[in-house]
């Protein structure tokens, strides 16, 4: 004759989990990256920057939440050392990647160092969130 044991427990009641976009579990990702690396939306505004890279460029305060370009980078000319024209800012490879919408590689000059960079576009739902952005020391 077969056996059978019930047991009585609470109802599990299933907790809709918090709703957090692509953009910022890449941005946790590159907060705690020991890479040179950088998040930045689709207003060009630092979401999320590795220690190390805020090292490198010689931060002395957070970068989080301000323009990448104007507020915390500044990228000169090879040529002539000048600062880069908004037309040749457009095409480095954090911004490229945001207006392309494809991986976008480019060497970066800036005061204290000259940097290869590695920028790919993020993406949700079929649109462009964001760009996140590995550099190299060269």
């Amino acid at each position: 004759m077969p056996h059978v044991e019930l047991s009585v427990s609470e109802p599990h009641i299933a907790r809709p989990r918090p709703v957090e976009t692509s953009l910022a579990r890449w941005a946790t990702a590159a907060a705690g990256a020991e890479e040179h690396c950088l998040v930045i939306d689709l207003d060009k505004v630092i979401l999320a920057i590795s220690a190390p890279f805020e090292g490198l460029l010689g931060l002395t305060s957070s970068a989080i939440g301000r323009p990448l370009v104007g507020g915390v980078m500044q990228l000169l000319d090879f040529a002539d050392g000048l600062d880069l024209t908004d037309a040749e800012i457009m095409k480095t490879p954090p911004l490229l990647a945001l207006t392309s919408g494809r991986l976008a590689r480019g060497l970066m000059r800036i005061p204290t160092c000259t940097l290869d960079a590695v920028s790919t576009p993020l993406v949700e739902h079929g649109a462009i969130t964001g760009s996140l952005t590995y550099f190299m020391p060269v």
